[in-house]
């Protein structure tokens, strides 16, 4: 069967002709950094109410998360799916404000979609006059501001970077008691989430070579130990203290020329395809903690999953209430793979979508 396509005037392929139906339609564009994909909500959504980034986090879960199941969850998502959908800011600084979304719920901060939006942002007309080599866009994640800077010339896109809110060290070498496992010592640092890093080898696993299903089984013992055995808290908003995952690392925390990879599971046992953005950042400031890494020090970071690449540094010492912090840099490239427009018939008892694990 021929595709229902058509052409605009440059001959360039829009989007299929949408079928007689009586519900809502959402539209996204689709695209992937470093294999981790992000679904751009650009239609169909409603505006979130709320004076702030984080109330209008609170309100999309409370009240719109009948859409995030929708374009998430199958048939249109899968239970590795991630998302975004863009919000209006209270920062004047700000050129958007965004709310990230994924299998279980909201995070505070996805790396990799910003990333992703920087280029989204110029691409798509958000910034009014871009400018070379590159363009700046700031924008208001639920963690904060965090400034992105893309890549521009003759009119394309390229490489972003972007720099992080303050990211620390919450704990370090704290000891926690894993079924089956026995006491296991993690760190726990903050990149705009709060992260359990634990090296993998713990569990005599590679976080490179081993299967994908053994390293989610031990990074969610981790997640659970540390979420039933410590408190939490985050100077800013206690929005953001909560664990989001646990990284399983491959133990090269010393500063190397030669990248050092990770697996992270976050969520509802969801995989990062990328060496994850936020947690870079929070890897960075745990070894900047430590004393293994210097500021400026470019540190590349490998995804045990896809042996995708980011690069990260810390470029300045700042600090986050009583936490001793860093400013992280973390670079990558995301691309374009689709755009879609996904309806909801009225009559489909499978409207609101499922996971099949």
């Amino acid at each position: 069967m021929t595709a229902l396509l058509f052409t605009d005037c440059r001959g360039a392929m829009e989007c299929p002709k949408l079928p007689p139906h009586a519900g809502a339609v959402l539209s996204v564009v689709d695209m992937h950094t470093a294999g981790e994909p992000l679904r751009i909500i650009t239609g169909g959504y409603p505006d979130a109410p709320g004076d702030t980034v984080l109330a209008k986090r609170r309100y999309a879960r409370e009240h719109l998360d009948h859409l995030r199941k929708v374009v998430m969850r199958e048939p249109r998502g899968h239970g590795d799916m991630y998302g975004a959908v863009l919000v209006k800011s209270e920062l004047a600084a700000a050129h958007l404000g965004v709310l990230f979304m994924h299998n279980e719920g909201y995070s505070t901060m996805c790396g990799h979609g910003v990333i992703a939006l920087g280029r989204f942002a110029v691409d798509y007309g958000l910034v009014k006059a871009p400018t070379s080599p590159e363009t700046q866009i700031n924008m208001h994640c639920p963690c904060g501001l965090v400034k992105a800077f893309v890549e521009y010339s003759n009119g394309k896109t390229g490489a972003v970077r972007f720099h992080s809110v303050p990211a620390f060290a919450f704990a370090t070498d704290v000891k926690v008691t894993v079924p089956g496992c026995g006491d296991v010592v993690v760190d726990i640092s903050y990149g705009g989430a709060l992260y359990a890093f634990v090296n993998a080898g713990t569990f005599g696993l590679d976080v490179t070579k081993s299967r994908t299903r053994d390293l989610v089984d031990a990074a969610i013992a981790v997640t659970k130990a540390v979420k039933s055995q410590v408190k939490l808290h985050h100077p800013v908003s206690e929005d953001l203290a909560f664990l989001y995952g646990t990284i399983l690392t491959d133990g090269k925390d010393a500063f190397t020329d030669e990248p050092t990879a990770n697996v992270c599971v976050f969520a509802d046992a969801q995989v990062d395809r990328s060496p994850t953005g936020s947690g870079v950042t929070a890897r960075i400031a745990l070894q900047y903690h430590k004393g293994l890494i210097q500021l400026n020090q470019t540190r590349s970071f490998c995804s045990g999953t896809t042996g995708a690449m980011f690069t990260g540094k810390a470029v300045q010492e700042t600090t986050c209430g009583d936490f001793q912090a860093v400013v992280v840099e973390v670079s990558g490239h995301a691309h374009y793979s689709g755009v879609a427009c996904f309806t909801l018939e009225d009559e489909d008892p499978l409207q609101s979508g499922f996971l099949l694990r």
